[in-house]
C-alpha cells in the first residue's frame, strides 16, 4: 500500500504558555481519533509546537483506506422466513440496513442454529479526498479560554493566521475563519521570514532556518544546556523551577540564555521574595553560590538570539530593580504594623459569605485546635502555642507583601512574627499550618503547627460541606481534595491516635455554636465518610495495597488513619499465605449466618454442645486481647485463633435448630463474632485465586 507524510501546522497569534503543550497533545489526539474512525493507516504521529503554532506530523500514512469485506450476521432461519420460504420483514430490514439485495442473503450454521447473514463488500476511499475534514477536526478544539475576533463566529484560544496542510508535496483545501491552509509557514517574528514547505519531511529544518524551533524538547534541552553552561563558566548553580522551566520553554521560539545583576543590597530581603518576585514577575531563575546561597544575579531566557545581548540584560536589570525596590518598601512597612492590628483587619476580610469573615474563621480554629490539644494531650506550655498559632496564623494575609504575591502566605507569616518577638515555634507554626500544600510536600515541624494545620483545613472543609457546596467530579474550587489529603498524611506521619470522627465533631461543634449550618450532622458526616474514604483510598493505593484489600479495610473502620494503613499491610502479607484463605473462609461463614440474627443477645445456660462454650470463651479472650491494640498484624494474628473454636462449632453444632431459644442464642453468638472480626476488615471482600 502507497504511503506519503502529512503535516498539518496551525499559526496563530501568541498563545498563554500554559497553553502550548494542551493544544499539541489535543490536536494530536484528535487526529488520532480521526484517523481510526476513518480507517486511514499510518506508521507513527508526532505533535510540534510553539508558542505561534501547534502541528502534527504524521509518518506512513496510508493513500487509501483498506477494501471492506465485512460478514454481518442477521436473525435466525425461523425468524428471517416464512413457512413457504419467503423472506420477512426482518429479514429485508436486515438486507437494507446492509445495503445489500435480498437475494445476496445466505444462510450460515451457528452453533447448531442457522442465521441468515449478508457479506458487505466497499472499495476502500482516496485519503486526499476525506483529509479535507480535518477542518472540522481543528475547528472542533477547546482550550480552557476562548476568544473571538473580526466577523467570525468561531472561538478559539488565539486568532488563527496561517495554516499548512500538505499530503506529501500536495497541499490539502482547509478553510477555518477565512484562513485557507497553504504550504507556507511563518518564521520567527522577528529573525525569521514567511518560509515555503514542500514536503512534510522538511518542515522542521525550514523553520529552524527561519529561527524557530518547532520541537519543545529541542528548545528546553538548549535552555538546560545553556544555562548549564553559565553555571561553569561562572562558578554558579542555577536551580531550575520544572514548573518554570516548562513555561519558559513555551514562552519562546528560539531560545537565548543570558544573565543580570541587581543591587547586593535587596538580598537583605528575604530569599523567598527575592525568588518569588524573579520567578512569578519576570520569569527569571535565581542564582546562588555553591554553598546555595542567594547571589545577586538572575538568569532569563530571550526569544532571540545572541545579538546585542548586554542590552537585553540591561532593560531586563531596570525592570526587576524596579520590582525588587517595590518589594523592599512593602516589606520594610509590613514590619511597621504590629500583629494585633493585623487581626482586627481580619474582621473586615470575607472568608466565605455564608460561613462569616476571616476573623469568625480564627476563632473557630482556635476552639477547634484546642480541643485536639486536649485529646492528645499536650502540655500547658504546648496547649499555649498551639492557641497563639491559631490566634496569628492568617495575620500576614493584609500585609502588602502578601497582597502582592498570594503565595508567600505563611512565609512572610512566620518571618514578621519572628521579627515581632513571637516564640520560635509560634513564628514556625504560622508558617507550618498551611502545610502540606499539595503532594509530596513538607509537613509541619511542630506538634504544634501540626495540630493548627488540621484544625484549619479541618473548619475549611466541614464548613464547605455544611452550607451544601461538596466537590464533585473535577470540580474543587477551595482545595478541598488537598486539604483532606494533608489531613491524612498528617495523621500518618505523626501517628496520631486521633479518630476522624473526632476530629469532624470538635470542628461541627464550632460551626453549631456559630449558627451556620444549613444541613445536619448526619448530611453532612455521611459526605465526610465518602470524601475522605476516597483519600484514603488513594493512599493505599500508593503504598501498594491490592485493590481488594484496599476495599476489605475502608469498608470497615475508617476513624483510626494508621491503623488503616497497617491493616491494609498486615493484610497485603495474609493473603500470599494459602491458610489464610482457609481463614478467612471461616470467618465469612460466621458473617453470612449473622445476618440472620435478631440479637447479640448470649445466654450460657443456652449451650447445648461444649463446642458452643468453646467458642464463646475464646470470643471472650480474643475481644479482650484485641481490644486497643495497635500491632496490627498481632491483631490479625489474634483474630485467626479463632478459626479452629468456629470450624469445630460448625462441624458439631446445627446453628438453625429447632428450639428457637436455641437458635437464637447461636446466632447471637455468630454475630457478636462476626461484629468482632469484621470490625478489622471486611474479610468477604479478600479474593484469592
Amino acid at each position: 500500500m502507497s504511503k506519503r507524510d502529512l503535516l498539518l501546522e496551525v499559526g496563530l497569534e501568541e498563545m498563554p504558555a500554559r497553553f502550548v503543550a494542551l493544544a499539541a497533545a489535543q490536536l494530536k489526539e484528535k487526529v488520532e481519533k480521526w484517523l481510526a474512525a476513518e480507517r486511514i493507516p499510518f506508521d507513527q504521529i508526532i505533535s510540534m509546537e510553539s508558542p505561534r503554532r501547534f502541528a502534527v506530523l504524521i509518518n506512513g500514512l496510508a493513500e487509501k483506506q483498506p477494501d471492506r469485506n465485512d460478514e454481518a450476521k442477521g436473525p435466525a432461519r425461523k425468524i428471517a422466513q416464512d413457512e413457504a420460504g419467503n423472506w420477512s420483514k426482518a429479514a429485508l430490514g436486515f438486507a437494507r440496513s446492509n445495503g445489500v439485495e435480498p437475494d445476496q442473503l445466505y444462510f450460515k450454521d451457528v452453533n447448531g442454529v442457522e442465521y441468515v447473514h449478508a457479506r458487505k463488500s466497499e472499495a476502500g476511499k482516496e485519503t486526499k479526498t476525506l483529509l479535507p475534514q480535518l477542518a472540522d477536526v481543528i475547528a472542533g478544539m477547546n482550550f480552557p479560554k476562548n476568544m473571538r475576533w473580526g466577523a467570525n463566529d468561531l472561538k478559539y484560544v488565539r486568532p488563527i493566521r496561517w495554516m499548512v496542510a500538505l499530503f506529501g508535496e500536495e497541499v490539502i483545501e482547509l478553510e477555518i475563519a477565512g484562513v485557507k491552509s497553504g504550504r507556507i509557514s511563518r518564521g520567527h517574528r522577528f529573525l525569521g521570514t514567511d518560509v515555503e514547505i514542500n514536503s512534510p519531511a522538511e518542515y522542521a529544518s525550514k523553520l529552524a532556518e527561519q529561527h524557530v524551533m518547532v520541537n519543545p524538547e529541542e528548545r528546553r534541552a538548549t535552555i538546560v544546556e545553556q544555562i548549564r553552561r553559565m553555571e561553569q563558566e561562572n562558578g554558579w548553580k542555577i536551580p531550575m523551577d520544572e514548573g518554570l522551566l516548562d513555561e519558559v520553554v513555551h514562552l519562546v521560539e528560539y531560545p537565548t540564555a543570558l544573565y543580570g545583576t541587581f543591587e547586593e543590597e535587596f538580598l537583605t530581603i528575604p530569599r523567598e521574595v527575592l525568588v518569588t518576585s524573579m520567578r512569578e514577575h519576570q520569569r527569571y531563575f535565581p542564582v546562588e553560590n555553591a554553598q546555595g546561597q542567594l547571589l545577586n544575579h538572575f538568569v532569563t531566557v530571550r526569544n532571540g538570539d545572541s545579538r546585542a545581548l548586554e542590552n537585553v540584560a540591561k532593560g531586563n536589570e531596570k525592570v526587576l530593580r524596579a520590582r525588587l525596590s517595590d518589594a523592599r518598601f512593602f516589606y520594610v512597612e509590613d514590619q511597621k504594623l504590629p500583629i494585633e492590628n493585623c487581626l482586627k483587619r481580619l474582621e473586615t476580610i470575607v472568608f466565605h459569605e455564608e460561613l462569616g469573615t476571616i476573623g469568625d474563621k480564627v476563632r473557630r480554629v482556635r476552639k477547634t485546635a484546642a480541643q485536639i490539644a486536649e485529646k492528645l494531650g499536650v502540655s500547658q506550655e504546648e496547649a499555649k502555642q498551639v492557641d497563639r498559632i491559631a490566634e496569628i496564623a492568617k495575620f500576614d494575609l493584609v500585609t502588602n507583601m502578601v497582597g502582592e504575591f498570594p503565595e508567600l502566605q505563611g512565609i512572610m507569616g512566620e518571618d514578621y512574627a519572628r521579627k515581632a518577638g513571637e516564640n520560635e515555634i509560634v513564628a514556625g507554626g504560622v508558617f507550618e499550618h498551611y502545610l502540606p500544600r499539595f503532594a509530596g510536600d513538607l509537613t509541619p515541624k511542630s506538634a504544634q503547627g501540626a495540630i493548627v494545620s488540621l484544625a484549619d483545613k479541618l473548619d475549611t472543609i466541614i464548613g464547605i460541606f455544611s452550607i451544601g457546596i461538596v466537590p464533585t467530579g473535577s470540580q474543587d474550587p477551595y482545595g478541598l481534595r488537598r486539604m483532606a489529603a494533608g489531613i491524612v498524611t498528617i495523621l500518618l506521619e505523626r501517628g496520631w491516635q486521633l479518630s476522624l470522627d473526632q476530629l469532624w465533631d470538635a470542628t461541627l461543634e464550632t460551626y453549631a455554636a456559630q449558627g451556620v449550618n444549613k444541613r445536619t450532622v448526619e448530611e453532612v458526616k455521611k459526605d465526610l465518610v465518602d470524601f475522605f474514604g476516597l483519600r484514603l483510598k488513594n493512599v493505599l493505593q500508593e503504598n501498594g495495597v491490592r485493590y481488594d484489600v484496599v476495599d476489605a479495610v475502608l469498608s470497615a473502620d475508617l476513624s483510626y488513619v494508621p491503623e488503616i494503613l497497617a491493616k491494609a499491610k498486615a493484610l497485603m502479607t495474609a493473603v500470599s499465605d494459602e491458610e489464610f484463605k482457609l481463614i478467612v473462609e471461616q470467618f465469612n461463614r460466621v458473617n453470612n449466618l449473622a445476618q440472620k440474627a435478631e440479637a447479640d443477645q448470649v445466654d450460657e445456660a443456652l449451650f447445648v454442645e461444649d463446642v458452643e462454650r468453646s467458642l464463646y470463651q475464646a470470643y471472650l479472650s480474643v475481644q479482650q486481647e484485641v481490644a486497643g491494640l495497635k500491632d496490627q498484624e498481632k491483631a490479625l494474628a489474634t483474630l485467626a485463633t479463632l478459626r479452629e473454636p468456629i470450624k469445630a462449632f460448625f462441624d458439631k453444632v446445627m446453628v438453625m435448630a429447632e428450639d428457637q431459644a436455641v437458635r437464637a442464642n447461636r446466632l447471637g453468638l455468630l454475630l457478636r463474632l462476626s461484629r468482632l472480626i469484621f470490625a478489622y476488615a471486611d474479610f468477604s471482600k479478600l479474593v484469592f485465586a
